[in-house]
């Protein structure tokens, strides 16, 4: 068995129980050579975005229901279809073979001489969908809030932007210099550059999307900013190119961690309740959790793990940080809201239940613009 087949079936097995993908490919394929680290990568992202695809393909080919089907055996056989129909560098015989082999070491060996007749069955042929949902491998109901948000033009450009691996950009702060044999090119947003080849070692990755929020923030030196959902603190490091008197804060313990290095003063805290600051502050950032739905290229799991109610629990727990934050924000100040959502409920749903009126509102939508999807807010009560 190849190291990057086992690896990636691992985590797929533990996103199948609540794992996240990128984070378990960080820790999993350390010891890794970057070449089987890149195909566990490959192929784990691959299952996810195109799942709903590869079970169809499972079930067309088996004649078999997937609720009919051990979750391991099932597993191997959505890695062995995505291989053998999507990824061109990997022969047939290995993509078969091994999962084969992933079935046999998983308990499953019974199950082995199906799995590999069913394999053998996959082809490229062009295959005639079932329906919209499988076509573009996004859940019914996800599609249909699009429809009526975008439009029924722009939800497929949605989805399918969301089946391709994202782009890499990295920030590049004021002073620093791209180094030779670093390929990039600039972004329309300062200091943002899409990565074109090479490592950008010593650089924040961080997403051209994310990167245009702290600029309607409109900071300063000497400003007292506050970023009330800071972890990992990739905004909030941003906002100190402006030399920023901040404060970082996040509701994990664990994530505080992240934002030490920084060298701003951390707190440990829960927004959804009163803010436990004597002094107001010039501008704040509230990059609100959210449901990621902006960023399905990048998480695809969450397609398949997200309700319409975890929306609607979501909407409310965005209302009451906003309205804490909007008690902390000195006169004439300027708050952000944002969410890498695009939902409404999320988004224009939350401004509109404080009553209040944005100044100015940024909207990313995968497929229409490069990078994740966001929402911003730009808030300056009176």
């Amino acid at each position: 068995m190849s190291p990057a087949r086992l690896l990636a079936f691992e985590i797929l097995r533990k996103v199948g129980r609540g794992g996240y993908a990128s984070d378990l490919l960080l820790s999993g394929s350390a010891t890794l050579h970057s070449r089987d680290a890149a195909l566990a990568s490959e192929i784990v992202f691959g299952v996810l975005r195109y799942q709903a695809q590869l079970d169809f393909l499972v079930e067309h080919y088996s004649l078999r229901a997937i609720r009919k089907l051990d979750f391991e055996v099932l597993l191997a056989l959505r890695m062995g279809v995505y291989q053998l129909r999507y990824l061109d560098r990997v022969p047939p015989h290995a993509a078969v073979s091994e999962s084969v082999e992933l079935v046999k070491t998983t308990g499953f060996r019974s199950a082995a001489g199906f799995a590999n007749a069913v394999l053998r069955k996959v082809g490229r042929d062009p295959v005639a969908w079932p329906d919209r949902s499988t076509e573009l491998s996004h859940p019914a109901w996800m599609l249909e809030r699009w429809d009526r948000e975008f439009g029924p033009d722009i939800t497929p450009l949605i989805a399918r932007a969301n089946l391709l691996a994202p782009e890499i950009y990295f920030r590049v702060p004021p002073g620093a210099a791209i180094p030779a044999g670093l390929s990039a090119e600039p972004t329309g947003t300062s200091g943002c550059y899409r990565l074109i080849s090479g490592e950008p070692t010593g650089f924040r990755i961080q997403d051209i999307g994310s990167q245009a929020v702290v600029p309607l923030l409109d900071l300063s030196p000497g400003l007292r900013f506050l970023d009330l959902c800071a972890a990992p603190g990739n905004k909030t490091a941003q906002a100190l190119e402006s030399g920023v008197r901040a404060v970082a804060c996040d509701f994990h313990a664990k994530r505080l961690a992240m934002l030490r290095p920084l060298g701003v003063d951390v707190v440990h805290l829960d927004a959804t309740r009163p803010l436990p600051f004597r002094a107001v502050f010039d501008r704040i950032l509230l990059d609100a959790p959210c449901s990621g739905t902006g960023t399905l290229a990048r998480n695809p799991e969450i397609k398949w793990r997200l309700t319409p109610a975890d929306i609607d629990e979501l909407h409310h727990r965005q209302v009451v940080l906003l309205q804490n934050a909007v008690t902390a924000l000195a006169p004439g100040g300027i708050l952000v809201y944002s969410t890498c959502s695009l939902e409404r409920e999320e988004n224009d749903g939350v401004i509109a239940a404080l009553g209040l009126e944005p100044a100015r509102t940024m909207r990313r939508v995968p497929g229409l613009q490069p990078g994740d999807g966001f929402f911003a807010a730009v808030i300056s009560p009176r």
